[in-house]
């Protein structure tokens, strides 16, 4: 896992906020596959930081919420 600053491949990626966030806004996340990698971020600040975990972490993850 690692949190990186916004760069060119997280811009570039196709980023998804969960079907149960209002559009009203509040405490939201977004995330987006990549190669290998699922990259998580806050949608009220997407020029933040990007949070990085492998795709099997991110498979236990789910499974586990």
């Amino acid at each position: 896992m690692k949190n990186t600053a916004d760069s060119a491949v997280t811009q570039e990626l196709s980023w998804i906020k969960s079907s149960y966030s209002g559009a009203e806004g509040g405490q939201c996340v977004e995330v987006a596959a990549g190669a290998g990698a699922v990259h998580v971020r806050d949608s009220k600040d997407v020029s933040g930081p990007v949070l990085t975990v492998s795709s099997d972490a991110w498979a236990r993850f789910v499974a586990f919420a």
